[in-house]
């Protein structure tokens, strides 16, 4: 028998029907919020040319001038969170990642050779842990 308007597919849902998509909605819901939160990052790792250059904690506001390639980047460094503020690189895509505030996030300037990433915690899962 096919079912056509969607006031005839109504028809055909009972109430455990309604019972179980509300608990497997809850359910994924719950995943999400627990399982991709990040935790709370305690220091920041910067890298230039693959080579480490900084490891320093988040509990103090600080500024970090980085050479590279093509210049100087400059990090800031605030309690529980840092960002890149410039970067010599045309695009500016790490500058536009804004504060990174959660374990396990990065800022990558790729054309001045400059990484950023926070440390700590429970790190989220990303394309870099892959």
């Amino acid at each position: 028998m096919p079912v056509g308007k969607p006031s005839q597919w109504f028809a055909l849902v009972r109430p455990g029907d309604v019972l179980v998509i509300g608990l497997a909605l809850f359910v994924c819901i719950a995943s999400a919020a627990t399982l991709w939160r990040g935790g709370a990052p305690d220091k920041v790792v910067i890298r230039a040319g693959g080579q480490l250059y900084a490891e320093t904690g988040l509990s103090r506001s600080q500024r970090i001038e980085v050479p590279g390639p093509l210049g100087i980047t400059v990090i800031e460094v605030e309690p529980g969170r840092a960002r890149v503020v410039s970067d010599p690189g045309p695009r500016q895509y790490c500058v536009r990642q804004g504060w990174l505030t959660r374990s396990g996030a990065a800022a990558i300037c790729a054309p001045n050779e400059v990484s950023l990433m926070l440390s700590g915690g429970a790190s989220t899962y990303d394309s870099l842990n892959y």
